[in-house]
Order: structure tokens, then C-alpha cells, then sequence
């Protein structure tokens, strides 16, 4: 049975949930759609996970990785930049927001305008989570590890609490950064430094 698990917030949530819960990817970007003003996720075994927007700081936070991000991405123009409100379909199944992601434009080339149009249905090349207060670690570190497995080539796990960068790669250990004042995409996003400045230090 397809769970609805809403993340816990301090107001009420009106959630249009239909007939039925969503099963296809078509039912929850439909679902999502009636729904724009929350962010909606799907595991692997079809539960859907509803998340509030972010607060300010993070909301901050996340401008400024996605800034940082587009900055490199228009002069590199090998791939394509993606905010928070964009969904992947990942090859398990799941549908997955990150915070941040880029893709190869050459892996894009070949879906159709309707199909980019919905829920991509690939894994990002690269993707950034930020942990914002509600997050627990272990829930972002267990999603970070389902990012690697469906394929994807590096994601950072941004935790502002700590001051810590999880750095994740194909075929390698866990990387974990104590407080760096910047992060490197080297090599597979050549050239592409964040200053994590405006990340430990918002507003």
C-alpha cells in the first residue's frame, strides 16, 4: 500500500490528494501539480514523502549553491543546471528532488521536449543536498547512497550544522570535509569550485 508520510511542520497542511494515491510517474506529476506549493518526493517502494518549503536561511543557502552553480555551468556549457523544483526518476523507481543538479547536455539530447517537459527520467551526473534543521543525517546520508547507486557520478551532502561536506563518488569511500571554506567538483565538473562562505555564514 502507497504510504503519504508529510514531514512535521509547525501549520497545517491541505494536501489534494485525489481519488487515489498517485502510482505512475504520470499520477504524481499530476498529484505534484495540484500540490505546487510542496515539495514531493517518491522512494523506491512507491511511498510518497511531502516536504514544506524551506525557511529563509536555507532557502538562502540553497540561492547560493544554485548561483554558484548556474555561474559555472553558462560558461562551461558541457550540461544543464536544475533548481529544487525539478523531479528525476531515478532507475529504481524513486522520484527524487535534490537541491540542486546538473546533467550532461548529451544525456539530455536524446528525450523528447514533451518527456523534459515532466519528470526527467535519468539520474543527475551531479546533485547537492543541503540538510536544512528538520533534516535527520542519517535519512540524507541513506538518500545520498541511493543517488550513487542509481548512477550518479558526484553529489555533495551540504550540512550547514556541522560544517561539514559528505562527498560522494562512484567506486569510493564517503569523503567527509570538516569545515572547508570551499568545495571542489574536480574532475567531473572541471573547474567548478563552491565558496562555502555564504553556505556556513548566511544573511
Amino acid at each position: 500500500m502507497t504510504l503519504l508520510a508529510i514531514r512535521s511542520t509547525p501549520v497545517p497542511l491541505n494536501v489534494e490528494v485525489g481519488a487515489v494515491l498517485p502510482r505512475s510517474d504520470e499520477e504524481l506529476y499530476e498529484f505534484c501539480a495540484r500540490n505546487p506549493e510542496l515539495r514531493i518526493e517518491r522512494t523506491a517502494e512507491g511511498d510518497l514523502i511531502v516536504m514544506t518549503p524551506a525557511g529563509g536561511l536555507s532557502g538562502h543557502r540553497n540561492f547560493e549553491i544554485v548561483g554558484a552553480m548556474r555561474a559555472w555551468a553558462t560558461a562551461d556549457r558541457t550540461g544543464v543546471g536544475f533548481d529544487s523544483s525539478t523531479g528525476f526518476i531515478l532507475p529504481n523507481g524513486a522520484m527524487r528532488a535534490p537541491d540542486a543538479a546538473w546533467v550532461l547536455r548529451s544525456r539530455l539530447v536524446p528525450l523528447s521536449r514533451e518527456t523534459k517537459e515532466r519528470f526527467i527520467p535519468l539520474s543527475p551526473d551531479f546533485l547537492v543536498e543541503l540538510r536544512s534543521p528538520s533534516d535527520k543525517l542519517p535519512d540524507l546520508q541513506a538518500k545520498m547512497e541511493e543517488y550513487r547507486e542509481n548512477g550518479v557520478r558526484l553529489g555533495w551532502l551540504i550540512d550547514p550544522q556541522e560544517r561539514r561536506v559528505h562527498v560522494y563518488r562512484q567506486g569510493r569511500p564517503v569523503e567527509v570535509l570538516e569545515d572547508p571554506a570551499q568545495v571542489s567538483g574536480d574532475p567531473e565538473l572541471s573547474g567548478f569550485v563552491l565558496d562555502l562562505g555564504p553556505v556556513w555564514a548566511p544573511l
